[in-house]
């Protein structure tokens, strides 16, 4: 039995009686009055304190005799000598009792009798040993498995702990986790682009060079790389460097980035990984997933994925490359179509308070589907949308059936029936959550940056983070599918959408945006027209001009809030978050707003900063230079203070200053 504590007090306590005699001793030999005093003082202490002393050793003998009778196993002789750790604790939870065994794994020179059985036990692992008996737990460099026992003898309560060290396993776990295999594919984002019209000795330069940082790579981390086909690698490492990797934040990004092929732009790569999977083949499919994942969020960037079905994303912070072949539309184009004509009724939907994008590219196709000869429907809410000028200039032509909310239409849905969803591609953001779940044919054409939540029963998933809009998109696939039903209202709506996601042809427009602007053009779209849908009211300009007034310059962010609550406040929202970056130094607006019980978000970008990564740490989503979440809060500065800590916790991941 140890009680090393209560002999160390004892010790203590007989040298200050020493001590004090001794003084008193002293004082004889100077003055005999304070000699009287100082020995009555002496007398009296010395005789309290042996009396406690000698109260509080029967207290304990008391408890121990109740222990050793509870834990009688041939006695408590034969516990001291167990080879595991054993100690007993009170019912206040002080440690009254322990065998050799437990001061091994002490630290050298401590002792715990007396002390709270949380210096060894963490008030959580001591809940979870009240709950269920045992529990692991890290003591001194060292991992156990606890068990304990509960007695009660005489009325003197007491827990029984005992101690089995499971170091080595835990160990040998760790060692075999960090061991597993992961699986990494990469894709080279743009090599036909970096390659087209190149000399074959400069094609193979190219690829060599890029290759070589592959392979680089792949040997920093001790791993193996094969080539799959001109564009795409995989790779094999431990567990253990992938954790150095993602530490490192997939330090071959910029590595191949920062590589220049004589004007012939930059090559950027997109990497997918699976790992904690249950063998090599499920790694390889979590690899796939999340390269997927990788390329439609733009590429130039790296996703993970686990068997929790988990993505983690690395870099993203550059531009999307946009891609000049048009095979892929063509392509699409004739699927789509073959599904139309294979189809009794087609409903198109896009996500709630549909803009001139998603309602433009709609109504686009609801024309197209109608020369078809088809039943077509556009599932939107007439009056929670930010496209009222279209509608009301298709409504003041005489067709007033175009849209409608769904509800009566959800009994007639059957397999005959298709969906096309537009400019969304999270079943979260859809119009309506029925019709969605109701129909089995579904077709999904949208540019925004792939989230992880996204529809995954689409029969074609047509997605180009590289498109300025949806409308765009819709555009291309039109002249495939059907250019004699564009007319001047399709063409006008097709182009406000063009126009609205670009800022007037400012931001995240390519050759391919100004072709499809053109066709428009040419099938009799008036810009000037286009413009008078896209200009907003007297009150909408009020309350745009109040949120630029009251905005706040945080780093290159504007941030502001509108506290209106009307039907304008969405769009003069949306539309202040772009008047913002007209302010020099900014390089990223949000404005806060609040609706339907709720603070929203609109974020803005000229393109340095990827507002998309933004507010998908708010659980938002969107694309590179607009994006939008909807925040589970009602109060602004609570907001705000979330807002701050996502562009930080961003600027902080790509390496960027706070302050810049």
């Amino acid at each position: 039995m140890k009680h090393g504590k209560f002999k160390t007090i004892s010790n203590v306590s007989l040298l200050i009686i020493g001590t004090l005699l001794l003084q008193t001793v002293v004082w004889a030999f100077y003055d005999l009055k304070i000699f009287y005093v100082m020995l009555i003082l002496s007398l009296v202490v010395s005789g309290y304190t042996i009396f406690r002393l000698l109260n509080i050793q029967k207290h304990v003998s008391r408890v121990l005799r109740a222990v050793n009778d509870s834990i009688n196993t041939e006695g408590s002789d034969a516990l001291s000598r167990l080879t595991i750790p054993v100690l007993v604790v009170s019912d206040n939870d002080e440690i009254i009792w322990y065998n050799n065994a437990l001061l091994n794994f002490l630290p050298e020179g401590t002792g715990v009798f007396g002390e709270s059985i949380n210096v060894i036990i963490s008030p959580e692992d001591k809940e979870i040993l009240e709950r269920e008996k045992q529990a692991n737990i890290f003591y001194n460099n060292k991992y156990f498995t606890v068990f304990e026992t509960c007695t009660n003898v005489d009325g003197v309560a007491q827990k029984v702990y005992y101690f089995f060290d499971i170091t080595d396993s835990v160990k040998n776990a760790q060692q075999y986790a960090l061991s597993r295999p992961a699986v990494a594919l990469v894709a080279i984002d743009n090599l036909d682009e970096l390659t087209r019209d190149a000399k074959d000795s400069e094609k193979a330069l190219i690829i060599s060079t890029i290759e070589k940082e592959i392979e680089n790579w792949s040997a920093s981390s001790n791993g193996i790389s094969r080539k799959l086909s001109t564009d795409r690698y995989m790779l094999i490492f431990e567990e253990r460097h992938l954790q150095k990797i993602m530490e490192e934040r997939f330090s071959v990004l910029d590595t191949v980035r920062s590589l220049n092929f004589e004007g012939r732009g930059r090559p950027t790569l997109s990497i997918g990984v699976g790992h904690n999977a249950a063998n090599l083949r499920e790694c390889e499919e979590f690899a796939r997933q999340a390269l997927d994942m990788a390329l439609g969020r733009g590429g130039d960037q790296a996703a993970v994925k686990n068997r929790n079905n988990e993505f983690e994303f690395f870099g993203g912070v550059s531009k999307s490359v946009e891609k000049r072949s048009k095979v892929r539309a063509r392509i699409v184009a004739s699927a789509i179509k073959e599904l139309i004509e294979g189809s009794d009724r087609v409903l198109l939907m896009g996500h709630r308070f549909a803009d001139l994008d998603c309602f433009g590219a709609a109504y686009s196709l609801w024309s197209c589907v109608k020369s078809m000869g088809k039943e077509a429907h556009i599932i939107m809410d007439t009056e929670k949308n930010l496209a009222k000028t279209l509608l009301d200039r298709i409504v003041a032509q005489g067709i007033t059936d175009v849209v409608t909310d769904g509800k009566q239409l959800l009994p007639l849905i059957d397999k005959k029936t298709m969906l096309i969803i537009l400019d969304t591609h999270k079943p979260d953001f859809l119009e309506s959550q029925d019709i969605y779940k109701a129909c089995e044919t579904v077709v999904v054409i949208d540019h925004h940056r792939k989230s992880v939540d996204h529809i995954d029963n689409a029969v074609i998933f047509y997605h180009e983070t590289s498109a300025s809009s949806t409308c765009e998109m819709v555009t291309e696939l039109l002249q495939y599918m059907g250019e004699k039903t564009v007319g001047k209202l399709e063409a006008e709506a097709l182009l406000s959408g063009i126009m609205l996601d670009t800022r007037n042809f400012v931001l995240h427009t390519g050759v391919r945006t100004f072709e499809a602007s053109a066709f428009l053009i040419n099938h009799g779209a008036d810009p000037v027209q286009v413009k008078y849908m896209l200009a907003g009211n007297i009150s909408a300009y009020r309350q745009r001009a109040n949120i630029i007034s009251n905005a706040e310059i945080y780093g290159d962010c504007a941030i502001s809030e509108n506290r209106e609550n009307d039907e304008h406040t969405l769009i003069a929202t949306s539309q202040a978050a772009d008047e913002l970056l007209n302010i020099s130094g900014v390089n990223a607006a949000f404005v806060l707003c609040w609706k339907e019980g709720k603070i929203n978000i609109s974020a803005r970008s000229l393109g340095k900063i990827n507002v998309q990564l933004i507010m998908e740490e708010l659980g938002g989503g969107g694309h590179r230079t607009m994006a939008a979440c909807q925040l589970e809060v009602t109060d602004f500065e609570e907001a705000k203070t979330m807002l701050i800590s996502a562009i930080d916790s961003y600027k902080n991941k790509n390496g960027q200053s706070v302050n810049n």
